[in-house]
């Protein structure tokens, strides 16, 4: 076993935090027992980035049960939980992550999990396919197969793809129903405003909040700060999308009309520059940036750094940024994933469902290793299904069955 970790004598407050995510998460405990039995893992080494706090951990003692030597770090410098690093350390797996790293450390990290000789990738935002691609492609030989948990992992995986240089298969997580319908919505919806409440500190009732970027995320979000008493204005560049926002009873504009307008920001599209320097200059005094997108790219940290008169810490985790223009501009958690670096993420009730289809995945690249041919794979419908049948019966719900003659009448031509 090795280790890169900030401090292990942290480890008992993350165990108690995977306790409690374990006791709230129904979906994994089933599959922990399934695998201890059948150890669909056993000599297998899965090398893992997400966000290692404690749902992630408890989806690496979960694989872990299944015989996979594990090899783990964090996929973003801000989202990492030391006292959970911790505790997956004293449980006897490998993990390379601390708070707070410089970029140095995240890709030494990263190369450390790879160094490992993976046979299953499991991702969040494509670092560690990136790395396997580039610096590292003599690992590539081990490879079975992987799993991209994000929208922005999947764009990256397709360029790839198109470009011919994808070299092993990857499961389109974040594509299965199971995922983006819940984790994208309902969660990403919960956890921003938790992560923006908790670190502002203020009412977002009565207050004009900018959505940048209606898809499941975007809805999300949009639909908590509707019900937090916000008016909502939604920035798209998909005309169909706008129309969804519209319907939903949303504003929609450019984001240069935007920007004059909200007091809260949050950006969620997965690409780079929505929040401009144009943008920031015309942004209301005292506006409140945050971006929920993988990337720190979406508000132009880099051209905000250069362009404000002073800048310092106001409060925990808020930066202040005076403009020449006289207008003081907030930003939460440095432009990072504000729902992880200023918050605990994801309820744990939603990422169980996420984390069920990452496992199910995994089993599934192993058992199919020789059979896949394609290089971007979906989650196979009965995972999907699967899952959803265990989670419908954790809620203590049940639903209608079609009888033959109705799935004969639904499913013949009738000729």
């Amino acid at each position: 076993m090795s280790s890169m970790i900030k401090d292990i004598n942290l480890y008992p407050s993350g165990e108690n935090k995977i306790e409690w995510v374990k006791r709230n998460c129904p979906l994994l405990r089933s599959l922990e027992e399934d695998f201890s039995k059948t150890k669909p893992f056993e000599g297998k080494r899965i090398a893992l980035s997400i966000h290692l706090e404690a749902k992630t951990a408890y989806l690496c003692k979960v694989l872990a049960a299944g015989g996979a030597e594990m090899f783990i770090t964090g996929s973003n410098p801000l989202s990492t939980q030391d006292d959970v690093a911790a505790a997956l350390v004293h449980a006897g797996l490998n993990v390379y992550a601390w708070h707070g790293t410089t970029d140095e450390e995240y890709e030494t990290h990263i190369k450390e999990v790879l160094s490992h000789n993976a046979n299953i990738i499991i991702d969040d935002g494509g670092d560690l396919v990136h790395m396997l691609h580039t610096t590292m492609q003599d690992k590539l030989q081990y490879v079975i197969g992987g799993c991209e948990e994000t929208t922005t992992g999947i764009i990256r995986l397709r360029s790839m793809e198109n470009e011919g240089k994808l070299k092993f298969p990857m499961v389109m997580v974040n594509d299965a129903d199971c995922k983006h319908l819940f984790d994208n919505r309902y969660g990403t919806g919960q956890s921003v405003w938790d992560g923006i409440n908790r670190t502002t500190n203020l009412i977002v009732a009565g207050k004009t909040v900018v959505t940048a970027g209606y898809g499941w995320c975007g809805k999300g979000v949009s639909m908590r700060a509707k019900a937090l008493g916000a008016k909502v204005i939604v920035t798209e560049i998909d005309p169909i999308k706008a129309i969804e926002a519209v319907m939903d009873g949303f504003e929609v504009m450019p984001m240069a009309e935007a920007a004059k307008l909200g007091d809260f920001f949050v950006t969620v599209t997965g690409c780079k520059g929505v929040i401009d320097e144009e943008d920031i200059m015309n942004l209301k005094d005292g506006a409140i940036l945050s971006n929920a997108g993988h990337f720190d790219v979406e508000i132009d940290m880099k051209r905000l750094r250069e362009i404000c008169v002073k800048s310092y810490e106001i409060r925990n985790n808020i930066m202040c940024y005076e403009l020449s223009n006289g207008k003081k501009i907030y930003v939460i958690a440095e432009g990072r994933l504000v729902n992880l670096a200023a918050g605990d993420g994801h309820p744990a009730e939603i990422m169980d469902m996420s984390f069920a289809i990452q496992a199910l995945s995994a089993k599934y690249l192993v058992e199919h290793a020789t059979d896949i041919k394609e290089r971007l794979i979906s989650v196979p419908k009965e995972v999907d299904m699967e899952v959803a049948n265990r989670k419908l019966k954790f809620l203590g719900k049940e639903i209608d069955v079609l009888t033959k003659e109705q799935e004969e009448y639904l499913y013949s031509s009738g000729m």
